[in-house]
């Protein structure tokens, strides 16, 4: 499990530092499935993934889901609506048993004021975040269902974390069907093999052949 001192949103504190941080946070152990925040709550703080993962799903007014990004070890979330003290616009749900710690956002004000720094991180962090998404509502513009898929496939390979045939069809902006024809066509072809939930890449250099050369990433915590 990871400690505060490896989130890089605080790599510029020292040990000393690092300890009083730690008394502000509150951390709690989720199960599978289970609820960390819902869309349109007000939010108080953010929380830190210590362990696990979790998905950050926007629901439209006919109940269709989208999942904006997946937060394992070492991501943030809630982060932004931490300046803008608004609601969150999004739920976020737990994939698998995970640890996640809890800021309240006061206590966190207050010890920017004496680590200024930390702001710059964040800053840095969502500045990423913001032309990842970018780049991927250009994906989704100018990339074919196979070639999005491609990209998710070698992302959630590296991370070890499983998806849903649904799941996966919403990170990628595709049908279910669409999903579970493109997955077996790769499998057909030697590119992946499939076991279960888990996707298993064959042959790498293929999948990034057909991926378009957008950077749809922030660092090895979030998938988006």
């Amino acid at each position: 499990m990871l400690e505060l001192k490896d989130f890089k949103v605080f790599a510029d504190l020292k040990p000393e530092d690092i300890d009083k941080l730690g008394q502000l946070v509150r951390r709690i152990d989720y199960g599978a499935d289970e609820l960390i925040f819902m869309e349109g709550a007000p939010a108080f703080g953010f929380y830190l993934v210590f362990a696990g993962a979790v998905k950050v799903v926007k629901r439209s007014a006919k109940g269709k889901s989208q999942i904006l990004k997946i937060v394992g070890p070492g991501g943030l979330l809630g982060e932004t609506t931490l300046f803008d003290k608004g609601v969150h616009n999004a739920y976020a749900k737990t994939l698998i048993p995970s640890t996640v710690g809890f800021i309240e956002r006061g206590d966190f004000f207050y010890f920017l004021e004496h680590h200024p720094k930390v702001i710059f991180r964040f800053f840095e962090r969502l500045s990423l975040e913001i032309k990842a998404f970018q780049n991927k509502l250009a994906e989704r513009s100018y990339a074919s269902s196979k070639e999005r898929l491609a990209r998710l496939i070698l992302a959630l390979g590296r991370s070890g974390i499983e998806l849903s045939r649904s799941e996966l069809a919403e990170m990628a902006g595709v049908s279910s069907k669409t999903a579970i024809r493109t997955l077996g066509e790769l499998e057909s072809r030697g590119i992946i093999s499939l076991d279960n939930r888990k996707i298993n890449v064959l042959k790498e250099d293929y999948l990034r052949r057909l991926m378009e050369p957008f950077a749809v990433s922030v660092d090895e915590a979030v998938i988006i």
